[in-house]
């Protein structure tokens, strides 16, 4: 029912629109805001806060079909990877605060972790948060934040302790509304692919935050981050799988109809060979993604699998989208079919949410090495 409603909705409230997102490089808030209205939105947030309190399988359904029409980050990062933070670091008052309004989508999130120059070095960033009677005082810069314009909540990783050691005991996260003084949108950053998300940079200049907006613990951030990653990882991989299916279905379609020689191209053996190679790939990851997906909802410590799932299926999704470009020809270098935009958004899967090599690293070490 909830996956039958949410494609419903989305045919009428996205699939005509997207185009123009795509265009104007943006999602309009409005679009948003419905979806919380359907109760779409941060179905996992328990009932007392307005939420349906039904598990991370419906989160994994919300960010396939957002991804599967192409509209996945902007509601999916907000609902399924920051807003959890909140529910499981968050007091009693945070939570009563802000979880009704990510419910209705008045509040839409973010989170600010990577600094110019740092990437996944995230223990020696450099912004800080300087304790000021009952505020902190936030300076610094962050960059690649998407959701960065629509957001009114941003999770924002900051040093609180520069001298800790290790650097990652002096990370904390703190709590930053949109309109707090000191606190300004850089410039939007112009990206390869997925357009309708928008990402900027963010400037912090004296930016005053009620200490009250401190999530957890000072010197937990780091830990609260990693927790987290699991979960993110899982989504991750999920959202370049449903990517890949719709990929070589819409393929599968083209290549019966194109013809060539006088005879659709679908009847050549490299043709079939290559969809074939595809369709094992991806009913293989399906299968190792399912069994991932119901020891993740156990609460297993997956870890080391999860990232074997980030890399693999999200490199899988790379390659797919130059293999199905191929077999479109020419017509797969215009915009007008799908397959050019899907190679563009697919290109950094492997990047964000930890970089390739970090989820070999990760591998690497957890099996012993």
């Amino acid at each position: 029912m909830f996956r039958t409603s949410l494609q419903k909705f989305l045919e009428k409230e996205a699939v005509p629109y997207i185009e123009k997102w795509e265009e104007e490089k943006y999602t309009p808030r409005e679009f948003y805001e419905k979806l919380g209205a359907q109760g779409f939105l941060c179905p996992q947030i328990e009932t007392k806060y307005g939420g349906l309190e039904l598990d991370f399988g419906f989160n994994l359904v919300l960010a396939e079909e957002l991804f599967r029409v192409g509209v996945g980050t902007l509601a999916s990062t907000s609902s399924s990877i920051i807003v959890p933070y909140l529910e499981r670091f968050g007091n009693e008052e945070q939570k009563s605060k802000y979880l009704p309004k990510c419910v209705t989508g008045e509040i839409t999130t973010a989170v600010a972790m990577t600094e110019p120059g740092i990437g996944s070095d995230l223990a020696n960033m450099s912004t800080s948060a300087v304790r000021d009677g009952d505020h902190y005082i936030l300076n610094g810069e962050k960059t690649f934040i998407s959701n960065g314009i629509n957001a009114g909540l941003f999770f924002v990783a900051v040093k609180t302790d520069p001298k800790a050691i290790p650097a990652r005991k002096g990370i904390s996260i703190i709590m930053v509304e949109a309109d707090t003084p000191g606190f300004s949108r850089g410039k939007t950053l112009k990206k390869l692919g997925q357009h309708s998300t928008d990402t900027v940079e963010l400037v912090f200049d004296d930016a005053r935050v009620p200490a009250a907006n401190l999530l957890g613990e000072e010197g937990k951030g780091f830990y609260y981050l990693m927790d987290r990653l699991q979960q993110e990882r899982l989504l991750i991989a999920n959202s370049a799988l449903v990517v890949a299916e719709d990929m070589l279905k819409s393929t599968i379609g083209y290549v019966k109809e194109r013809k060539a020689f006088g005879k659709p191209i679908s009847s050549f053996q490299n043709t079939q060979f290559e969809i074939a190679e595809m369709a094992t790939e991806l009913t293989m990851a399906q299968t190792f993604l399912d069994d991932l997906a119901s020891k993740h909802l156990n609460g297993e410590n997956i870890v080391t699998q999860i990232s074997m799932a980030k890399w693999f299926i999200t490199d899988m999704a790379r390659r797919m989208s130059a293999r199905c470009l191929q077999l479109y020809g020419g017509y797969g270098f215009m915009e007008e079919y799908p397959i050019a935009r899907r190679y563009r958004d697919v290109a950094v899967m492997p990047i964000y949410g930890g970089t390739t090599e970090i989820m070999k690293n990760i591998i690497a070490r957890n099996i012993g090495l």
